[in-house]
């Protein structure tokens, strides 16, 4: 049977709640993510926006998805516990629940009229020559003399303030990231250990005190950074193999391709003829530094 807990904004536990999301963790607290990447060398991806055009890859915020490997290892570290808010989030709700969620709703947008307005006050103040211009030309093309256009800014203001009117469609939708409201989360109890070469190698960089994150964009199964990926490039590019053979070609492809991105190239697999102290098949690391034509250049 799942444990059931209480949830209200920040985790009371010692350990970092993870939102089950499409098979893997999400993080909702500025405050928990942070303690991640400070103190536990985790780095996730940054999922949301913070852009009325959109989502957009150079320009987002939270929540952050953590990987599935990020996910099993903050749980096998007791870091972490997995929840899902499915059942109290999902569920359908009652007429009453879903009047009052309206009445809040309608509270939350009209407690920005004030705010609105104000704002379109000190817009109009800003432009105000441009306005007054605006309305002399009017009357000049219906006639009236020069002479006779008196424009006053207070009285213009005060024109403008008595013609403001709110609408809803102006106001801002208030989506705070961690849920506003008390709700109920199920514990949930991960898939059974992992022993693929992907996982250990990710885990054993991870116990060495580095930051590791997704490959993919050198051509490699992982980045390795001495520190935070803010603060620090990758040092290494890490390829894992099925076996200590290699074809030459990609051996020769993959050194080359860290040469080029100035990195170190590691090549990862397990040996299976060596145990370690846990009875696993040993990870075996070899790096590669290519020297390209240097005895040609001596």
């Amino acid at each position: 049977m799942d444990a059931k807990l209480m949830e209200k904004g920040a985790s009371q536990e010692n350990k970092i709640k993870l939102t089950l999301l499409n098979n893997t963790g999400y993080v909702f607290e500025v405050k928990d993510y942070m303690t991640l990447r400070k103190h536990h060398h985790i780095v996730g991806a940054l999922v949301g926006t913070c852009s009325n055009r959109g989502w957009s890859a150079n320009d987002c915020t939270m929540p952050v998805e953590l990987s599935p490997l990020e996910t099993r290892l903050l749980l096998e570290q007791g870091i972490a516990e997995l929840v899902s808010k499915k059942e109290s989030l999902l569920r359908e709700l009652s007429n009453v629940e879903l009047l009052e969620h309206a009445k809040e709703f309608d509270l939350r947008i009209n407690q920005q009229k004030d705010t609105l307005n104000e704002e379109k006050l000190k817009e109009s103040e800003r432009n105000m020559e441009k306005i007054m211009a605006g309305k002399r030309k009017k009357l000049l093309k219906q006639g009236v003399q020069e002479k006779d256009i008196h424009l006053n800014p207070s009285e213009i203001l005060q024109e403008i303030r008595a013609g403001l009117k709110f609408d809803s469609k102006n106001a801002l939708l208030d989506i705070p990231c961690a849920h506003a409201e008390e709700h109920e989360a199920q514990l949930v109890h991960y898939l059974k250990p992992d022993h693929s070469l992907k996982y250990l190698v990710f885990r054993d960089y991870w116990l060495k005190g580095k930051y590791i994150t997704c490959g993919d964009a050198f051509g490699a199964d992982f980045l390795v950074y001495p520190g935070d990926p803010l603060l620090y490039h990758a040092s290494h590019i890490v390829i894992l193999l099925k076996s200590s053979k290699i074809n030459p070609l990609d051996l020769v492809t993959k050194v080359r391709l860290s040469v080029t991105v100035n990195k170190l190239c590691v090549f990862a697999y397990l040996e299976e003829d060596s145990r370690d102290a846990n009875g696993k098949p040993k990870i075996v690391y070899q790096t590669f530094v290519w020297e390209g034509n240097r005895e040609k250049e001596r």
